[in-house]
C-alpha cells in the first residue's frame, strides 16, 4: 500500500492565493484563521501543520486538505471544470453575466491546455 503524503509546497501555495484573493497580510491570516504567525511561518519554509493549525487552516480558506494528500489511490473525483463551475455559481459576488464569462474563459483555457497535456 502506498504511503500517504501532505503536500506542504502546495498547499502553502494555495493558501497564500487565498490570502491575495482577500488582500490579507500573513499577520492579518492569522488572525483571522486562529493560527500562530509562527505556523505560518513554518508553512513557508516546508514544514507541515499540526493537525488543528490545518483543520483552521482549512476552514478560513475553504480549502480542502484531501486535495494535497498524495501517494494514495484518489476515489473518482468529480470532473474539474464540474467543481469550477459550481463553485463559480455559489458566488454571490459575481454576476450572472460575469459568471458565464468567467465559466467560458476557464473552460476554453481548460480545454486547450488538456488536449496539448494528452
Amino acid at each position: 500500500m502506498a504511503r500517504s503524503e501532505f503536500r506542504t509546497e502546495s498547499f502553502y501555495e494555495a493558501l497564500d492565493r487565498a490570502r491575495l484573493i482577500r488582500r490579507l497580510n500573513w499577520k492579518q491570516v492569522a488572525e483571522a484563521s486562529g493560527v500562530s504567525a509562527s505556523t505560518l511561518t513554518r508553512l513557508a519554509q516546508g514544514k507541515r501543520p499540526d493537525v488543528d493549525s490545518l483543520a483552521s487552516l482549512v476552514s478560513w480558506s475553504g480549502l480542502s486538505a484531501d486535495a494535497f494528500v498524495g501517494g494514495r489511490p484518489k476515489p473518482q473525483a468529480t470532473e474539474p471544470l464540474s467543481q469550477i463551475t459550481s463553485v463559480l455559481y455559489a458566488d454571490q459576488s459575481l454576476s450572472e453575466d460575469g459568471r458565464d464569462t468567467m465559466i467560458d474563459m476557464i473552460t476554453a483555457a481548460y480545454t486547450r491546455l488538456t488536449k496539448n497535456a494528452k
